[in-house]
Order: structure tokens, then C-alpha cells, then sequence
């Protein structure tokens, strides 16, 4: 069994991550790329799906664990009888091929250590053959090669690799592991403590430059930290999530391939970034975005490789049982053909912060978004899969039709305030008709709420958005009314559920836990509606659910009190930025976004 979700924390180079138990299992890397296949997939299955374990070879009586502050840097401090032992763990930023690198530190007495090396490409299917080399071993299959250097004894044992050997006080024993393909030289060694400095030297500089002053800097350093994680950094794209199918629901089949750029998650991060100082990841995702999108209008896709790929075929892997057996696991995700209009308003709202904010002018990107915008204008009248990416039919979803309100709205601003050439009669009479009909189509007056789509009888959390991007103000008593009916239908047990799972509605079997952003939002309308205590208390549970190394997953199940869904999810670190901001004393987003 592999271990809980929230038992994992997240390194990374900006290129790839691994997730690490507080067993001492890396059961989730996958290289050289997100995206690529895994090596280590015990997350997904068991650990002969790989997985490298390292731990301590007798009874753990306690585990203490911590990210060096404003890194990635992770120790992991066992105590045993008569001795404890800490694990240093982290993956340099990348120069040329990931690294992962291990330090065993002794601390107190002397401590027996175990290591099981499990190398599985290709999401656990292929054994590859090792070979043993001057300093550790290497294992080859395909394309992929992958080098552990140690100076720990080393031996085979039933297709494993392992080592026995123990550490007094002082002692320090190093592991590298280094990916590379296998056509090619092998690459050199590092100096395993000098990259670890050198690691936490980079993080370090980099968190150090975020400029919220807020009372919750922790979280918000912790949040802003994981996302820097989640960008690719040779081409800017920003991916949701570092992970695949691990389940909404504990058992169940609503389990989706995140490793992919898709526009909502990457504005919404960039969103957070600039908010947090960051200015030169939004400059590297718009130029991503410019060259993912290029094409003509209607090929744009909703999601994209990291390096703007297009073709994100799904594909299901039978020989992976799945995260506690909730299958099917999938790799790919056929939501990239879906039409999803909330796109274009969350692209063109984050690219209008963006040159509020000073980023510098780029002539290419308001050519892009005018050809977006004009193509809008043909198809804000259709219905879509929205933003859940529901697999059922398509409807006239309410929040859609608001967010291509916030498309034309930021493009009128930009040519009212910042001098933008456009057609600005036209897009506001447009802007005007899309609000007239959400209001008269989308409002139900009999329950004084917003409803999922044009004549539903459900309601939806992303209704939450509303006042949050300038669609009505806090005080219009729509809002108000929806935000109660969205109190009285979709929470529990204080936390907010996107929207009744129903397979009339997405295709699927129902079941999920409840949306962490969803209950951000919720916190960011009491903020709004002046119901401070209450904001406050919210976001304050919501910080409880972080683990012990402050990540937070997609969801969380009340019932069995564990996380769920894809981990670490960028949705859920933004909008814990976003609502620190809003209920910190300095302007949060809510605030500064443009008002209808």
C-alpha cells in the first residue's frame, strides 16, 4: 500500500518532482519530464512499480519532518531506540539532467539503515537491466538510463537494488541519482553536499523576493514555493499538477492525468505569482502562451503540453491496480478536445493584471488576444463542458458565460485604460448583452441564486466567482443570495463541494470529496460581504487541512479526514494565496481585480 496522500511531500528541479513518504519511499518520479513516464509509480500501485526507499532498518518510534525555510530542501529526522538519523532529500535545480539526491545524516547513537532501489520505467512496466560501476550501479531500458552513485555497499537482491549499513553521529552518507539517455556519455558526478548548499542557496534567494507582508507569510512562502515547483522552466508553461490518478474519491474512477498546461490552472497560478512579486514567470508563461496558442482561433485548445504540445491522447494502464485500488489509471487527458469558453476570461483578465502590474508591452500578445476575442464573439452563445470538464453533455453553464463577460471586460479596459487598440464600442455593447442574458437566464429568482447552468435545478460553486472578478458587486443581493444557498446546499462540515455529482450531469459516477479552492472562495466572499470572523475562520480551517509540510491536495474527504484528488494541486496554493491576500491588511485580489 503506498502511503496516505498527505504523508508525501514534493521536490523538484522545475522540471520534474518526486514525491516522498515519511516512510522514506520516493513512490512517484517521473523523468526527465512531468510528463514523461515514471520510474518510481509505487504511488499508483505497489513497489514493484518502483520506488527508492530509505529508512531506517529497525522500529521508528517517531518522524519528524520540515522544508529547510523558503525551500525545497527536504529533512526527514527519524528517532529509533538508542539513536536517530535525519534524510536529507531535494533535486538541484537543473543545469543539463535531473539529479535527485539523498544525505543520510547521523544525529544521535548509531543507527541501521536499509535502502531498497526499485528502478520501473515506463509507469512501472519495464525491469531494466543493472549493471555495476565504479561508485554504485546503472540501470538501462529503452531510452532511459538511470545512474546511483553511493558509497554505501551495495547488492542485488529478487530484481531490486539494496544497501545495509548504519550511522553514528557525524556521519554523513550520500546517494545520487541521475537520469540520462541512454545513447548518450554518462554524465559526471556531483559533490552531493555542495549541491544540497547550492539547492537551498537557490530557493532561498528565490523565496526571499516574495513581498507579502501578511500574517500568514509561512503559508503563503510554502504555496508560492510549490508552485515555482510546477513550472517547466525551459519553455515557462506551468503544469496543474505534479501527478496522475490519484482519486477524487478514495475507491473510486474519477482519476485524471494533471501533468499538463492547462490555460485556467496557469493563469490562476500566474495570478498568484504576480501577486506575490513574481513578474518574470509571467513574462516566460505569456511567451508560452503565445507560442502554445499560435495557429488559427478555433485550434485553440484548452489545456497543452509543457511545451505547448497539443496531442494529450488518453490512455489507460491495466497493469497499475491505482492509488488504493481506484482504477482506472490513466495517462493523457482528453479533456484537451473539449470546448471550454471560461478560457478566454481567465486569459485575458491574467494578461490584463499583467500589464497593470508593469510587465513589460508585447505587441504579439494583444494580436493573439484580439484574434481570441473575435473568435469569442462566435461562440459565447454555445454551450460547453465548463469548468469541471464534465464528460457529460454539453450545457449553457452559467459561470462560462460569466467568464466570457470578464474576456470582453478586460479587453474594453485595456483599450480605456492602458491605450490598447480594439473595437471598443463593439465589445462593450457585447459585454452588456452577455450580462443582461447570465442575469435573465442564469438567476433563479425563486431561490435568489445563481444556478450550475441555464435552467438548472443545481447549484455551483465556480458561482462563487461572481463578485470575485467584477461581475456584480458583494452587495448585489444576488450575490448574497447565492452565496447563502451555496451555505445551505454544498457545505460540509465547513467545506464547499464544486456541485452535485450526478451522471445526468458529468458523465460519471457520482462521489467526490469536497473542493479545497471552492472553500477559498467561499472565504474570499465572506471577506467581500464584510463577514470578516467568519473569512477568517474558514481560511483557518483550510489551513488545517496542509500537511505537515504545509502542501495541500485537491480535495479532502470529512468522512474518512484525509486528503484526496491530485498532489500537490496549484488550485488550491493560489487560492491560498489569494485569499491571504484578501484578509491581509494590503489590497488582496478581490480587491484589485476591475469592477463591472
Amino acid at each position: 500500500m503506498p502511503s496516505r496522500i498527505e504523508d508525501y511531500a514534493l521536490i523538484g528541479d522545475c522540471q520534474t518532482a518526486a514525491l516522498v513518504g515519511r516512510d522514506g519511499s520516493i513512490d512517484w518520479l517521473c523523468v526527465p519530464r512531468f510528463d514523461s513516464g515514471a520510474c518510481f509509480a509505487a504511488l499508483l500501485g505497489t513497489p514493484d512499480h518502483g520506488r527508492w526507499l530509505l529508512a531506517p532498518a529497525t522500529e521508528v518510534r517517531a518522524v519528524r519532518r520540515a522544508y529547510r525555510p523558503g525551500t525545497l530542501v527536504l529533512e526527514t529526522e527519524y528517532e529509533v531506540a538508542g539513536g536517530a538519523v535525519k534524510v536529507i532529500d531535494c533535486m538541484p535545480p537543473r543545469t543539463d539532467v535531473p539529479d535527485v539526491l539523498r544525505v543520510v545524516v547521523g544525529i544521535r547513537g548509531r543507527v541501521p539503515m536499509r535502502m531498497q532501489f526499485v528502478a520501473r520505467f515506463d509507469y512501472g512496466s519495464i525491469v531494466p537491466w543493472v549493471r555495476r560501476m565504479d561508485g554504485g550501479i546503472r540501470a538501462v531500458a529503452g531510452p532511459d538510463t538511470l545512474l546511483l552513485r553511493t558509497p554505501a555497499p551495495l547488492r542485488g537482491e529478487g530484481l531490486t537494488t539494496v544497501a545495509e549499513f548504519s550511522v553514528a553521529e557525524g556521519e554523513r552518507v550520500p546517494f545520487e541519482l541521475t537520469w540520462h539517455p541512454s545513447h548518450q556519455p554518462m554524465p559526471s558526478a556531483l559533490d552531493a553536499e555542495a549541491a544540497v548548499d547550492h539547492t537551498e542557496a537557490w530557493w532561498t534567494e528565490w523565496s526571499s523576493r516574495c513581498t507579502y507582508r501578511g500574517p500568514w507569510r509561512d503559508a503563503v512562502v510554502r504555496s508560492l514555493v510549490t508552485l515555482k515547483a510546477m513550472t517547466y522552466a525551459p519553455t515557462g508553461g506551468i503544469v496543474a499538477a505534479a501527478t496522475t490518478s490519484l482519486p477524487e474519491q478514495l475507491g473510486g474512477v474519477r482519476n485524471w492525468d494533471y501533468r499538463f498546461c492547462w490555460l485556467r490552472d496557469a493563469t490562476f497560478t500566474l495570478y498568484a505569482l504576480m501577486m506575490g512579486g513574481y513578474t518574470e514567470e509571467a513574462q516566460a508563461w505569456r511567451e508560452w502562451l503565445l507560442r502554445a496558442v499560435a495557429g488559427a482561433p478555433p485550434q485553440i485548445q484548452i489545456m497543452y503540453g509543457l511545451a505547448g504540445e497539443r496531442r494529450l491522447t488518453e490512455l489507460e494502464l491495466p497493469w497499475l491496480p491505482g492509488y488504493e485500488g481506484a482504477a482506472p489509471v490513466r495517462i493523457g487527458n482528453a479533456a484537451f478536445g473539449q470546448l471550454q469558453l471560461d478560457i478566454y476570461g481567465e486569459v485575458m483578465d491574467a494578461l490584463h493584471v499583467a500589464r497593470r502590474e508593469g510587465l513589460p508591452p508585447d505587441e504579439n500578445a494583444w494580436r493573439v488576444q484580439r484574434q481570441l476575442l473575435e473568435y469569442l464573439e462566435t461562440i459565447w452563445d454555445q454551450p460547453d463542458e465548463g469548468i469541471w470538464e464534465v464528460r457529460g453533455p454539453r450545457r449553457h453553464f452559467t459561470h462560462s458565460k460569466v467568464m466570457a463577460w470578464v474576456a470582453l471586460d478586460r479587453a474594453v479596459k485595456g483599450i480605456e485604460q492602458l491605450g490598447l487598440a480594439g473595437p471598443a464600442a463593439r465589445w462593450r455593447a457585447l459585454r452588456d448583452t452577455i450580462h443582461a442574458e447570465v442575469c435573465r437566464r442564469g438567476f433563479d429568482p425563486g431561490r435568489n441564486a445563481f444556478v450550475q447552468y441555464y435552467g438548472a435545478p443545481e447549484l455551483d460553486a465556480s458561482l462563487l466567482m461572481i463578485p470575485l472578478v467584477g461581475f456584480l458587486p458583494p452587495s448585489d443581493p444576488r450575490v448574497r443570495g447565492t452565496v447563502e444557498a451555496i451555505e445551505r446546499e454544498l457545505l460540509r462540515d465547513g467545506f464547499v463541494m464544486r456541485y452535485p455529482t450526478t451522471p445526468a450531469v458529468d458523465g460519471l459516477p457520482p462521489g467526490e470529496g469536497v473542493f479545497l479552492a471552492c472553500t477559498f472562495w467561499l472565504a474570499d466572499n465572506y471577506a467581500l460581504l464584510g463577514r470578516r470572523a467568519e473569512a477568517r475562520e474558514c481560511f483557518e480551517r483550510l489551513l488545517g487541512l496542509q500537511n505537515d509540510v504545509g502542501l495541500l491536495s485537491e480535495q479532502y474527504d470529512p468522512g474518512a479526514k484525509r486528503l484526496t484528488g491530485i498532489f500537490p494541486q496549484a488550485f488550491s496554493h493560489v487560492s491560498l494565496i489569494n485569499t491571504a491576500c484578501n484578509l491581509s491588511a494590503e489590497p488582496g485580489p478581490a480587491d484589485v481585480r476591475p469592477k463591472s
